[in-house]
């Protein structure tokens, strides 16, 4: 479907920041990007420039012919560092220059860079009406509630609240989570679910040599892959032979990975691959595994619900808003043995029964989860927005001007 183009009158000069250009905050920013210059809009990104890779160079490369703002590169670290402050002046920079309508932060960096500059004191007021949008992908919504880093990060994020107009939730769980952590003192929120492309839902069939199951994203704590090697090694005792994992991915866990595999005896079982688009890697195995132990509304689930792939996912964050009447197949985060049990049950599914329970969780994804309604709902949000920054600057015309 075409996208609907929006009246000269009402276009926008939008600029998305984030860091990394992987996984699916990196496909979430693209597909939105994309969908917002084609129905007139002027679009710009500025992006990390030390990761990624060549699959990002080409996607981006791409994209950048539509992006009337165009793409900016900066380098930028993945952990808080001294750095940060001098970073978000170069984006407040390059804002500047852009002059857009909106600068809408990705990620808890992303969102970091597109705000902070808010608070600083030294920079001159925008050239036209601005306002700072926040979409947190989990983020800093994800550290463990006890520890200083999370208590650190929640600080920060009180503060650039602050600064923050929008905040175009992916699910409620992550609204939830962030009233609950951080509170609401000024930015408009909303639940906006990711969408995804019509296209994308024709099925994609196993490739002949597929491992048994599948697991792709980052490999790291939070994402439970160590859950999944532990409930592997379950299944071959239990059954006498432990079928293959294929691992699609990359990140800091591997060593640790490869060494809880050989401990638990599996693996020999392991395939370990890099990064590749969710449609191909779901051909590298039979029935898709989501042991998250943290998750706000992974396209992963989406793409392979849409795709038609068996699928296993932990109960966490707003994975049961994908599943909504089908959420009691979902299993207990951090249970091997729960993990294992759903892996043995769905290996040996009739045929028949599994097919029905895909296509009904299709059915459901495609109603609720589609690309135009995520793009026409974060537009709505952003005229809202302004809409509100300007009835504030008329309330209070002494007002210390918004800082770029």
């Amino acid at each position: 479907m075409a996208a609907q183009r929006d009246t000269a009158e009402d276009a926008l000069r939008i600029v998305h920041v984030m860091r990394a250009p992987i996984g699916g905050l990196f496909r979430h920013v693209v597909d939105l990007a994309g969908e917002q210059a084609a129905r007139g809009h002027a679009v710009g990104l500025i992006v990390d420039s030390t990761t990624g890779g060549e699959r990002a160079e080409s996607v981006l490369r791409r994209l950048e012919p539509a992006l009337a703002l165009g793409v900016t590169r900066i380098g930028m670290r993945r952990e808080p560092h001294w750095s940060d402050v001098h970073i978000a002046c170069r984006v407040a920079s390059v804002l500047r220059r852009l002059a857009p309508n909106v600068a809408h932060g990705h990620g808890a960096k992303g969102g970091l860079y597109a705000r902070l500059p808010a608070l600083l004191p030294f920079f001159p007021a925008p050239r036209r009406p601005l306002i700072r949008v926040y979409t947190p992908h989990g983020g800093s919504l994800h550290y463990d509630p006890d520890t200083l880093a999370h208590r650190l990060y929640l600080a920060v994020e009180t503060a650039l609240e602050r600064v923050t107009d929008f905040i175009p939730f992916e699910s409620a769980f992550a609204q939830a989570r962030f009233g609950e952590t951080v509170g609401f003192s000024r930015a408009l929120s909303r639940v906006v679910l990711n969408g995804l492309r019509p296209d994308e839902f024709a099925p994609v069939a196993p490739a002949a040599d597929a491992a048994d199951f599948l697991y792709v994203g980052e490999w790291r704590r939070c994402k439970g892959v160590d859950t999944l090697i532990e409930a592997l090694a379950l299944v071959g005792a239990r059954c006498g032979a432990t079928p293959r994992l294929a691992l699609v991915g990359s990140g800091p866990d591997e060593a640790a990975l490869r060494a809880l595999g050989e401990r638990r005896g599996v693996l020999a079982q392991l395939s370990f691959l890099p990064p590749t688009p969710a449609r191909e890697a779901l051909r590298l195995g039979r029935i898709l595994i989501v042991p998250s132990r943290a998750e706000s509304l992974p396209y992963i689930v989406l793409e392979a619900i849409a795709a038609g792939a068996p699928l296993i996912a932990t109960r966490v964050g707003g994975i049961p808003e994908i599943f909504g009447p089908h959420a009691e197949r979902l299993v207990r985060r951090d249970d091997p043995s729960a993990l294992a049990d759903a892996m043995i049950r769905t290996r040996s599914a009739e045929p028949q029964a599994l097919r029905k329970d895909c296509d009904a969780l299709a059915a459901r994804v495609a109603e609720m989860f589609s690309l135009e309604t995520m793009t026409e709902s974060v537009l709505r949000g952003y005229r809202d927005a302004l809409a509100a920054a300007s009835r504030r600057c008329r309330a209070m015309p002494a007002a210390t001007p918004q800082k770029a």
